[in-house]
């Protein structure tokens, strides 16, 4: 298992794609945009021909400045919540089969009738991840669920990028490394307006774990209240730590429909996933983008 949403864009023309695999002029790191040139006005303030001139000598009164308006990170995360991305990893060896049957299926899908070619979790963490129920439903377990990272570089997706033997992990020596891996991405207005449609509280069908979901001590919550509460709470502090460890969950199946983008480490990559979207009906966005691909510590470097 490695780890709440926009149509794939389909024919697009890849000669009006910049290298990260962006439309036109649409990518702020190669046509970075000019700043504006700010021409200062200066305010003139007409006074009324029936007020008394101004005294020379007389007391000087001064209008307080009115106090500038705050605005709390939580109220920014509030705005953008719907433009929360959510980024599933998994290997570019699994994604013809996942193409073949037009959806992400979760560990204990009854869609799921063969097991991932490449599986990179253990089997102590399927286990657990089977044995920890949500809240308010004895029938259904994180198992039940896609999950989803809520920042490029999860903990748990870093770990493999530095291969730095996390326990959740089982990594072959050949076919484990960064760049034979593929992002799926999508957005959390993407997913809830699905879930929206057929259901108005999706009291099951999407859920929200502030950290590793099959852990003892982290809190899930599986109403569009919850959700929406624990996304402002978890996107108020952005130099906090929480994004890396908490997981969106969406239950059975996640249509590839709502995927925005394919994210791969290097062009090579690229053109690999491109031939294997040629046998299916899908056409996603492809972008290289290597910071996601790239240890913290490297990323932090370049920084």
């Amino acid at each position: 298992m490695v780890v709440v949403f926009s149509t794939p864009t389909k024919g697009f023309d890849l000669s009006d794609e910049c290298i990260h695999g962006l439309d036109g002029k649409l990518c702020a790191i190669c046509f970075p945009k000019a700043a504006p040139e700010v021409v200062p006005v200066a305010t003139v303030r007409k006074r009324s021909s029936t007020a008394k001139p101004p005294s020379l000598t007389g007391p000087r009164r001064v209008t307080p400045a009115a106090a500038p308006r705050k605005t709390t990170a939580a109220k920014r995360a509030a705005d953008n919540v719907g433009e929360q991305r959510l980024y599933h990893v998994t290997h570019i060896s699994n994604l013809a089969a996942i193409l073949e049957s037009g959806y992400l299926l979760a560990d204990a899908s009854e869609s799921l009738e063969t097991r991932p070619h490449v599986d990179v979790s253990t089997p102590a963490v399927r286990d657990a991840r089977r044995s920890v129920l949500l809240p308010g439903d004895d029938d259904l377990s994180v198992a039940n669920y896609v999950p989803f990272f809520l920042s490029p570089h999860a903990t748990v997706w870093d770990a493999i990028r530095a291969r730095n033997g996390d326990p959740r992990l089982v990594l072959n020596a050949h076919g484990s490394d960064a760049y034979d891996f593929v992002i799926i991405v999508s957005t959390v207005k993407t997913v809830v307006d699905a879930h929206v449609a057929t259901n108005d509280d999706f009291p099951a069908g999407v859920a929200l774990a502030d950290g590793d979901a099959a852990r003892a001590g982290s809190r899930i919550v599986a109403t569009s209240d919850g959700v929406e509460r624990m996304l402002v709470r978890l996107r108020s502090d952005p130099d906090s730590d929480v994004l890396l460890n908490a997981e969106l969950l969406v239950m059975d199946s996640f249509p590839l429909e709502l995927v925005t983008l394919l994210g791969v480490a290097n062009d090579r990559v690229r053109d690999v996933v491109r031939d294997i979207l040629k046998q299916s009906s899908y056409r996603p966005k492809v972008a290289v983008y290597p910071p996601w691909f790239q240890p913290t510590e490297e990323v932090e470097l370049e920084d």
